[in-house]
């Protein structure tokens, strides 16, 4: 006798066949993502751990060289790394598994699923964002303790501004993840990227306005105002609001088409299973 598939959720195997739908594909990836969150803690501590050497690197030895002018745009910096840390959580989570199912084979088979790739890829990439949120939260309360810097916390706003914000880094990770099944071995190259992305976060501070079309901006710019500011997301202009909204979708439809282009024609190219 077989052994229940341990990425199942309980109560969905066994019982009377019923066509799968997208709530049981959903579930079933967060349910995987809790899996290894359980059974490799020490790797989502390194993970968090990881983060907060890294600020206070950033904390620390800013102060040493800049001394008060890092302490008055402290809560800016804050921020941004929050946002930062949400932004490559949620591009490696897309780019980096397409590359690991590239490099162990297992690409074709998500290929076969009555879904196709492409929402599997989706719903594991979300899987993940909210993965990375949570942790990303620890992050946040630590730098707050260490730096005793006071933020507005409004979370509905803060969850809806920053979901809009990371869906056009996900887009990214999507266009990066079809060039890695067509190329293969582009990881140094599109790693590259994140640096970018603290580029992207700091650039609502050189008000220039056709930023605001770019991943990131325009959402960085709200996060800033909702955490350090206190608006709330009713208080946000329709405009501003149908911007974020846009860049997201527009990411987003972009990243899938490159992806769905790159698949497509990897397929004819024979290169699909190719590492």
């Amino acid at each position: 006798m077989s052994s229940p598939d341990p990425t199942v959720p309980p109560g969905d195997a066994g019982g009377e066949s019923a066509e799968a739908g997208y709530y049981h594909l959903a579930k079933a990836v967060l349910y995987r993502e809790y899996l290894i969150f359980v059974r490799y803690p020490a790797n989502a501590v390194g993970a968090i751990v990881v983060s907060l050497i890294f600020f206070g690197l950033l904390f620390y030895g800013g102060r040493m060289l800049a001394g008060q002018a890092l302490t008055d745009s402290l809560e800016g910096i804050v921020v941004g790394y929050f946002l930062w840390t949400l932004s490559v959580g949620a591009y490696s989570s897309v780019s980096n598994d397409i590359r690991s199912d590239v490099s162990w084979g297992t690409l074709e088979r998500h290929f076969m699923t009555p879904f196709g790739f492409a929402p599997v890829a989706f719903a594991k990439g979300v899987a993940k964002v909210v993965r990375t949120f949570l942790t990303s939260t620890v992050v946040l309360a630590v730098m707050l303790l260490v730096t005793g810097t006071t933020l507005a916390l409004p979370v509905v706003t803060i969850l809806v501004v920053a979901t809009f914000t990371i869906l056009s880094v996900m887009g990214l990770g999507f266009a990066a993840g079809g060039l890695s099944v067509l190329y293969k071995r582009i990881g140094n190259w599109l790693n590259l990227l994140q640096f970018g992305f603290v580029v992207l976060i700091s650039a609502p501070a050189f008000e220039l306005s056709w930023t605001e079309f770019l991943p990131l901006v325009h959402g960085s710019a709200l996060l800033q105002r909702a955490m350090r500011d206190g608006t709330r997301i009713w208080e946000f202009s329709p405009a501003d609001l149908a911007l974020l909204v846009g860049v997201a979708a527009v990411y987003v439809v972009a990243g899938y088409a490159v992806f769905h282009y790159a698949s497509r024609r990897a397929r004819r190219l024979g290169v699909l299973g190719d590492y």
